[in-house]
C-alpha cells in the first residue's frame, strides 16, 4: 500500500464541486464588502482626526504644524493616549502586537472596539504603522464571530480566510495580492481538491473587498515613476546589488526587534511604554522631517514625485529613520502593520541609490529596493513581489524583479521574523 493511501475499508474525501462551493459566494461576498467597509471606516476617522491633531490645532496655538516640538508633543501625547486606552479597554486592545502576525487566529468579539480605537489613534498621530495588521485581525474577529453563529458547523479556518482575504483585497484594491498570501499556506494546507477550490471563497471576499474600496476611494499604488525605457545589463547588476542591500539593511531591523521589544517590556506599565515610545518617535521625526511620520503611503508619492529632489545622503536618512521609527512603535506596543512603512523605506533607499549613482534608473532602484525590504520585514515572496511590480505599473519589469529576488531571498530566509514568542524570543 501506498505510504498516504487511505486505510482499508474508507474513502478518500470527495473533491469540492460546483454544488459545495456555491453556498460559499453569499457569505464571502458579505465578508469581503463588510472588510471594505471597517478599512474604510477606520481609514476616514483617523483622516479627520489627523485633520485636526495636524493642521487645525497647532494653527489654533499658533504652533507650526509639522515643527520638531509639535512632533514630538503630540507624538508623546499619541502615545499616552494610546496606553490608557490599551491598559482600560476591554482585552487590553488585543495581544501583544510584537507577537502577532498578519493573518492570525480569531480574538474575541468584544476586543475590535478597543483595537479600532488605538488603531485611529495611532494612524492619525502620526505613528510609523500602517493598518493592515489591526485590521485583518478586527476583520478576522467578525467574520469569525458572525460566521459561527450563521454556520456554527462551518470549519474555522473558512471564517479566518474569508476574512483575512477580504480585508488583504480592500488594503490594495485588488483580489490579487490576498491570492498570492494565501496560497503560501494554503497550498500545503491538507485537504482534498486543488489550490483553485480552496481559494474560491476566499478570492471572492478579495474581489468583493477590492471592488468596495475601488468605487468608493480609489486607491492607486501607482508612484508615476519615470518610464523604463526598457531593460539592459546595467539594469540587471543594479537589480542584483540593490535588492539585497536593500533586504540586508531590513534585517537590521528585523534582529534588533526582540532586543527593542524586551527593553520596552521592562518598563512594565502599557502606557509608560507607549509613552516613552511616542516621544522616541517624535525625536525620530524631528530627525528624520514629516515625510518619515505616519504609515508613509502617501508621504511616499511625495518623495516618487521628485525623485531628485533630496540628496542622497538626505534619502538615505529618512530610510533609517524610518525603519528606526517602525522598530520603536512596533516594539513599544502601538497596534499597526509594518508593510507601508517598509515600503517608504525602500522608495527612499532606491532613490538614495538613484542619486549615488545617477546611471542608475530611477524605478529600477525604487522597485528592487521595496522587494529587498519587504522580503525582509514580511518574509512573504508573493506579496512582496506584487507590491514592488505594482509601483510602476510595468509588467516588463517582472523579469528582472523575479531574478532580483534569488539572491535576496537566500539573504533573508532562514532569518528571525519581526515576531517573537510568548516569552519574548525571536520568531524563526
Amino acid at each position: 500500500m501506498a505510504p498516504d493511501a487511505p486505510p482499508t475499508g474508507t474513502a478518500p474525501a470527495p473533491a469540492p464541486s460546483a454544488r459545495t462551493l456555491l453556498p460559499l459566494v453569499v457569505p464571502s461576498l458579505v465578508t469581503g464588502v463588510l472588510a471594505s467597509l471597517v478599512l474604510l471606516g477606520v481609514s476616514g476617522l483617523a483622516d479627520r482626526l489627523k485633520d485636526v491633531l495636524w493642521k487645525s490645532l497647532p494653527d489654533a496655538l499658533g504652533v507650526g504644524r509639522y515643527s520638531s516640538l509639535w512632533m514630538i508633543v503630540m507624538l508623546t501625547a499619541t502615545g499616552l493616549a494610546v496606553g490608557i486606552v490599551v491598559r482600560r479597554v476591554y482585552g487590553h486592545a488585543g495581544p501583544d502586537p510584537a507577537t502577532t502576525g498578519l493573518v492570525d487566529r480569531p480574538m474575541p468579539a468584544g476586543v475590535v472596539p478597543g483595537l479600532l480605537v488605538v488603531t485611529v489613534l495611532a494612524l492619525a498621530g502620526g505613528v510609523s504603522l500602517g493598518p493592515e495588521n489591526p485590521i485583518t485581525a478586527a476583520n478576522i474577529a467578525l467574520t469569525y464571530w458572525l460566521g459561527r453563529k450563521v454556520a456554527p458547523k462551518a470549519p474555522a479556518p473558512l471564517w479566518i480566510s474569508l476574512g483575512a482575504a477580504g480585508t488583504i483585497g480592500a488594503l490594495f484594491g485588488t483580489p490579487v495580492a490576498a491570492a498570492l498570501v494565501l496560497s503560501e499556506t494554503l497550498a500545503s494546507r491538507p485537504g482534498p481538491g486543488s489550490l483553485w477550490d480552496k481559494l474560491f471563497g476566499p478570492l471572492i471576499a478579495a474581489g468583493a473587498g477590492g471592488l468596495m474600496t475601488v468605487l468608493i476611494d480609489h486607491p492607486t499604488f501607482d508612484l508615476d515613476l519615470p518610464d523604463h525605457s526598457g531593460t539592459h545589463w546595467s539594469d540587471a547588476l543594479a537589480a542584483l546589488v540593490i535588492t539585497p542591500v536593500a533586504a540586508g539593511l531590513g534585517l537590521v531591523m528585523v534582529y534588533a526587534f526582540p532586543y527593542a521589544h524586551t527593553a520596552f517590556q521592562r518598563l512594565r506599565r502599557p502606557v509608560l511604554a507607549l509613552t516613552v515610545g511616542g516621544l522616541l518617535l517624535g525625536l525620530l521625526g524631528a530627525l528624520g522631517g514629516r515625510l518619515t511620520l505616519f504609515k508613509g503611503l502617501d508621504e511616499v508619492k511625495t518623495l516618487a514625485a521628485d525623485p531628485d529632489g533630496w540628496s542622497a545622503g538626505r534619502f538615505a536618512l529618512m530610510a533609517v529613520v524610518k525603519l528606526a521609527a517602525v522598530l520603536v512603535a512596533a516594539a513599544c506596543g502601538f497596534r499597526g502593520g509594518r508593510i507601508f512603512p517598509a515600503l517608504f523605506a525602500g522608495v527612499s533607499l532606491g532613490l538614495c541609490a538613484h542619486a549615488l549613482v545617477p546611471g542608475v534608473d530611477t524605478t529600477v532602484g525604487v522597485v528592487c529596493a521595496v522587494l529587498g525590504m519587504l522580503l525582509a520585514v514580511t518574509r512573504q515572496g508573493w506579496l512582496s513581489l506584487f507590491t514592488a511590480a505594482v509601483l510602476a505599473a510595468d509588467p516588463n519589469l517582472l523579469p528582472l524583479l523575479c531574478v532580483a529576488l534569488l539572491p535576496a531571498w537566500l539573504l533573508v530566509t532562514g532569518r528571525p521574523q519581526m515576531q517573537v514568542r510568548e516569552d519574548g524570543t525571536a520568531l524563526r
